[in-house]
């Protein structure tokens, strides 16, 4: 089977899509949660986007992914691999799983602390 060989503007638009309907999709998440919600529905919610028991599943973990490989590609990319848009791109997806991830944990357990033991 042949692969098309996609331009830099058709693989541009394809991301400008796909981040377009990401968004589109996070905006519903908003609006559900500013509907009304019990402790342990806003619980499950957040933790879409993070689980402890399993980072790399949750939206959080997704776009730590991106960044890694985003930051892995600007390594190869960079004409004098000094690391200056490599380095801020794995920090950025360090900071989403430990920084954000964590404190997601801390208010999914407040919310519901019996719902992490279920997963």
């Amino acid at each position: 089977m042949n692969t098309p060989i996609l331009t830099p503007a058709t693989r541009v638009g394809i991301a400008r899509t796909s981040v377009g309907i990401a968004l589109l999709a996070l905006q519903t998440v908003e609006d559900i949660v500013n509907g009304p919600l019990t402790p342990q529905e806003l619980a499950e919610i957040l933790r879409e986007f993070h689980c402890e028991a399993d980072p790399q599943a949750g939206v959080f973990g997704q776009v730590a992914q991106l960044l890694t490989a985003a930051g892995d590609v600007a390594e190869r990319l960079a004409p004098d691999g000094d690391g200056e848009a490599s380095c801020p791109l794995h920090e950025a997806a360090g900071f989403i799983t430990d920084s954000a991830g964590e404190r997601i944990y801390q208010a999914t357990r407040a919310l519901d602390p019996q719902g992490e033991r279920t997963r």
